[in-house]
This record gives C-alpha cells, sequence and structure tokens, in this order.
C-alpha cells in the first residue's frame, strides 16, 4: 500500500485513500455501522430528549434578551453534551477496528474483520482510558486559562478570560499534534495509556510543525468530502421538508420534521462512513512515516511482510513494535 520508506505527504494522503478502495467491504462494514447507529441515537435524542432552542423576542427589553441569550447557550450546552458523547465512542470504535485494517494492509495481509477485531480486542480497555484522558486534559487546561477571569469578574476578569482562553487554545493545539500519534502507539506498540502519550512526544519531537501542516491537511480534506457527500442530502431535506431547517434554528417548541432529520442522517453516516477511515489512515500512517525516519522502521515492515532478502518475522506480528 506504501512503499517502504520516509513517506511523502501526497503518499500518506493516498494511502489512507489506497486503504479505503483495497479493503472497502471491511472499512465501509466497521464506518458505515458505527455512523448509522450514532446517527439514529442523535436524531432520537433530537426529536425526543433535548431540548429546543428559545425564539429570541427582538422587542424584549436589553435584560429580557440578555436572559433569553443566557437560556440559549444553556440550551446548546445541554445540545451538544450528547453529539460530544457519542463522537467520542464513534472516535473510539473507528480507531480501534480501522488501526488494525491499515497495519494489516501496510504489510499485505489479509484484511477481514474477524483478524482485526481478534487483534484489537485485547486493547479496548487501554484504549478507552486514553479516549477519556486526552478530553479532560483538555477540559483542564481551559478550565485552568478561563477560571482566575471568571472568578475576577468586570472588565479586567474578561480580559483574563480572554487571553487565558486563547492561551488553553494554543497549548491544546500543541498537545493535540503532541499526542497525536498516541493511539496508534497504544494499538501497535500495545503500551499503556501514559506511556503511549510518551512515546507519541517523542516520536513528535522535530517534526510538530510537518505532522500539523498533514492533519490540518487532512481535517481540510475531510471537511470538502464531508460537504460534497451531505450537501445534497441537505438540498433534498429542505426541498422536502422546508419547514425543518427554519424549526431547528428559529426555535419555539415546534419539534423537527421527521423527514428532515432522516435524510440530512443519511447524508451524515454516509460522509462519516468516509472520513473516518481517512482519518484514521492518515494517523497509522503518519506514525509509520515517524517510525521509519527515527527507527528504520521500513527494514522490520519488510521483513513481517515477507519482502525477499530481508528475512523473516514471527508469525502473527503486526507492525513491530519498539
Amino acid at each position: 500500500m506504501i512503499p517502504l520508506r520516509p513517506l511523502g505527504v501526497g503518499e500518506i494522503l493516498d494511502g489512507a485513500v489506497s486503504t479505503l478502495r483495497a479493503h472497502w467491504r471491511t472499512v465501509l462494514g466497521i464506518t458505515l455501522t458505527v455512523s448509522a447507529f450514532v446517527q439514529l441515537t442523535q436524531i432520537l435524542l433530537q426529536r425526543f430528549v433535548l431540548p429546543r432552542q428559545p425564539q429570541i423576542n427582538a422587542d424584549a427589553s436589553p435584560s429580557e434578551q440578555l436572559e433569553q441569550l443566557g437560556e440559549s447557550l444553556r440550551v446548546s450546552m445541554i445540545s451538544a453534551a450528547p453529539a460530544t458523547l457519542l463522537g467520542l465512542m464513534a472516535t473510539f470504535v473507528t480507531t480501534a477496528l480501522l488501526t488494525f485494517v491499515v497495519s494489516r494492509s501496510v504489510l499485505g495481509r489479509p484484511v477481514s474483520f474477524s483478524d482485526v477485531w481478534r487483534d484489537a480486542r485485547p486493547r479496548l480497555l487501554p484504549l478507552l482510558g486514553l479516549t477519556l484522558l486526552v478530553p479532560l486534559i483538555v477540559v483542564a487546561i481551559v478550565t485552568v486559562g478561563i477560571v482566575p477571569g471568571l472568578l475576577i469578574g468586570s472588565g479586567v476578569g474578561a480580559l483574563l478570560v480572554f487571553l487565558g482562553g486563547l492561551g488553553a487554545m494554543l497549548v491544546t493545539l500543541w498537545l493535540t499534534v503532541r499526542f497525536s500519534l498516541s493511539y496508534s502507539v497504544l494499538m501497535l506498540e500495545r503500551q499503556g495509556v501514559v506511556a503511549s502519550l510518551r512515546r507519541s512526544a517523542k516520536l513528535v519531537r522535530g517534526a510538530w510543525w510537518r505532522i500539523f501542516g498533514i492533519l490540518i491537511l487532512t481535517a481540510l480534506l475531510t471537511i470538502v468530502v464531508t460537504m460534497i457527500v451531505a450537501l445534497p442530502f441537505g438540498i433534498l431535506a429542505y426541498a422536502v421538508d422546508g419547514d425543518g431547517i427554519s424549526s431547528l434554528f428559529s426555535g419555539g417548541g415546534e419539534p423537527i420534521g421527521w423527514s428532515f432529520l432522516i435524510i440530512t442522517g443519511i447524508g451524515s453516516v454516509l460522509a462519516s462512513a468516509i472520513m473516518y477511515p481517512i482519518s484514521a489512515g492518515v494517523a497509522v500512517l503518519l506514525y509509520v512515516d515517524q517510525r521509519i525516519r527515527r527507527e528504520a522502521l521500513d527494514l522490520e515492515l519488510a521483513r513481517a511482510a515477507g519482502v525477499p532478502g530481508y528475512g523473516t518475522a514471527a508469525p502473527g506480528d503486526a507492525i513491530p513494535g519498539s
């Protein structure tokens, strides 16, 4: 799937897409199932459980409008919580399975769901710990950044909230790139949660800007793909149920129409089914690339893949650990 040498940006992106093309049955089977479950749960929550956005009365007094705005923000935060948890769950499942899809593809080995599940199952509990730990670190950083300003209040407090929030955002971005390889380390090298974070930081050291650029490019690519896939469904949903989109934003207690939710949900499922393997593939191939550059992993991969002249690997080896 990839040349056994340091990879360029185009080769990393092409390798991720090649995995989707070569093993589309396994990949789409995983991603469609996860995406459909997540989207169905979101639709049911949005239709029956989550509160509707309150209407902002333009004729209300400034104090009433401020109160309405605060209520709107509260509802938005409540509505975002289930989506965040479902997103973490989807990331957890797809990372666990797609990591081994890509690693097997790199070695030219058969890729079936049973093989992938057998490899991933022993690493599910540590991966769950890592999946929960990373958001907690982000929450802690943001809390430290904005709480002092909130406690002070007034104009000085607002300035501290802005500066602290900006600082927290920059620190979070730095750590996100620094720990971006930790999931691949945890799954493929079978290390613990903290050890995976340390190992990722070691692999990223000296290549932060390169990895940051590739991650940004991948994010832009997935956004474009998501828009291309989901936009026609959004237009169709509006044509079928024009009131659905207006009720989504205007609030007032009116439930969103089923046709609007179902059509847009189908578009989201298809977009996610393509987005997940590209993101997971880039993450694993970045890990492989960094190890090739730093630790001559290409020689170990050649042995594991059975390339003539490189010796043989032990049966059952995935991408070799450190």
